[in-house]
């Protein structure tokens, strides 16, 4: 299927060393877009061109092009007049393209659209999460807290570095000025970015989705699944603990890799309830969800978006999720899932209880979530909205250039 006409795009992404949720997504959209007869070019920057040991004057240099980069700049911008696009979409740009793309495409007069996958616009660590806990110090009020704490990499001076580029970039109106649209998947992050200070009119909803589809569950499940990066932030300590704690009869498969991994396989070896069983592909998970009573979604992060409950809705399997973060706002409690609080280890029990000694009212939600999937977060459903925010960033574009703005370029550009 075609959507209206033909439009060339220009994804432009910078890779981290290590593969993460928003590469998965570029990729995916790129995709998607192309199987819909969009003509599609992808600009990519890597991390790992960055040299694992450096000295005073490279250190230096990496700073300054976080903040400013003339050359990635300049990369974009022969990029552009090269293919020529209608619309430049950037994921992710830091710390090696730098906001500088931006204007080098507004100067091209190409329409320029940023996904928010995370919350480094307003937190030098992009989570919202500091010392085990969710912080919002820095939200609306300037990150120099960030660099008291030295909440980058653990490392005041790094943090420095963060917070000057987003100081920079917030005198210079370059959140507001040089970019036309913000895509953010769901309504509480829209909510945080314009408590952080983003213009509410520039920022619209498009969700992640899920293709192909990996189809429905046909019976109750025998197991309570976690699939995910074994880590604090991700709850798998208060998972850990609430089934011990709580003496948990059911069973639970943890699926996963990270620095928590002994701490699973020691809770398994004392705990006869809980099974590790280590990294899966995206066959192996699906397979596991399939046969899940419910999957559990216990970040303590204020997730922007959570993939893993989508694909247990896909499945049709109930989830248990905090309700903080995102995650309250992709499951309807008592309809597709239900809601703990992420601070009670006794509320969580109860909730998986709960789960556990009613399967017919699981399946039954399980039913609803798979509804909610088909209904918003198919690949044919995202591709209008995304189309629909290309056109609106294209039109807000002319709007600025027909009032006059024209973006400030710096040296180099």
């Amino acid at each position: 299927m075609v959507i209206g006409s033909v439009m060339r795009i220009l994804l432009v992404h910078n890779f981290y060393r290590e593969a993460g949720g928003e590469d998965v997504v570029f990729a995916a959209e790129g995709a998607l877009l192309e199987s819909h007869g969009q003509e599609v070019h992808r600009l990519t920057f890597d991390n790992d061109e960055i040299p694992d040991r450096r000295g005073p004057l490279r250190s230096a240099k990496l700073a300054g092009g976080t903040i400013w980069s003339a050359s990635a700049a300049q990369r974009v911008r022969r990029a552009v007049q090269q293919f020529r696009p209608q619309v430049v979409h950037f994921h992710n740009t830091f710390p090696l393209i730098s906001p500088s793309a931006y204007s080098a495409c507004r100067a091209e007069g190409t329409a320029v659209v940023q996904t928010l996958h995370n919350y480094r616009l307003m937190c030098i660590n992009a989570l919202l999460f500091r010392d085990g806990r969710v912080c919002e110090e820095c939200v609306g009020c300037g990150p120099w807290a960030g660099v008291k704490h030295g909440c980058y990499r653990a490392s005041r001076p790094q943090s420095a570095v963060v917070a000057a580029m987003l100081m920079t970039h917030r005198i210079r109106r370059t959140w507001t000025h040089d970019v036309d649209l913000y895509f953010t998947p769901t309504d509480f992050a829209r909510d945080k970015f314009i408590q952080g200070g983003l213009p509410a009119d520039k920022i619209i909803v498009k969700p992640n989705f899920l293709e192909p589809d990996p189809g429905p569950k046909t019976h109750t499940g025998d197991y309570f699944l976690f699939v995910g990066r074994l880590t604090r932030d991700k709850g798998v300590e208060f998972l850990l603990r609430a089934w011990m704690e709580q003496q948990m009869p059911c069973p639970l498969h943890v699926v996963g890799d990270g620095p928590l991994a002994d701490l699973v396989r020691d809770a398994a070896g004392k705990c006869p309830s809980i099974r590790y069983l280590g990294p899966m592909d995206r066959k192996g998970v699906i397979e596991q969800m399939h046969r899940a009573r419910a999957c559990l979604f216990a970040s303590l992060l204020y997730e922007t978006f959570g993939m893993v409950a989508l694909e247990s809705m896909a499945c049709a399997v109930p989830v248990l999720a905090t309700k903080a973060g995102a995650a309250a706002t992709i499951v309807e409690d008592g309809l597709t899932g239900l809601l703990f609080d992420p601070a009670s280890t006794g509320d969580f029990a109860s909730k998986v209880r709960l789960a556990w000694d009613h399967p017919d009212r699981m399946m039954e939600m399980g039913k609803k979530g798979r509804e909610t999937y088909l209904r918003r977060f198919t690949g044919s459903r995202n591709v209008q909205m995304m189309m629909a925010g290309y056109e609106r960033a294209i039109a807000s574009g002319c709007d600025s250039r027909a009032n006059g703005y024209r973006p400030t370029l710096l040296a180099g550009e």
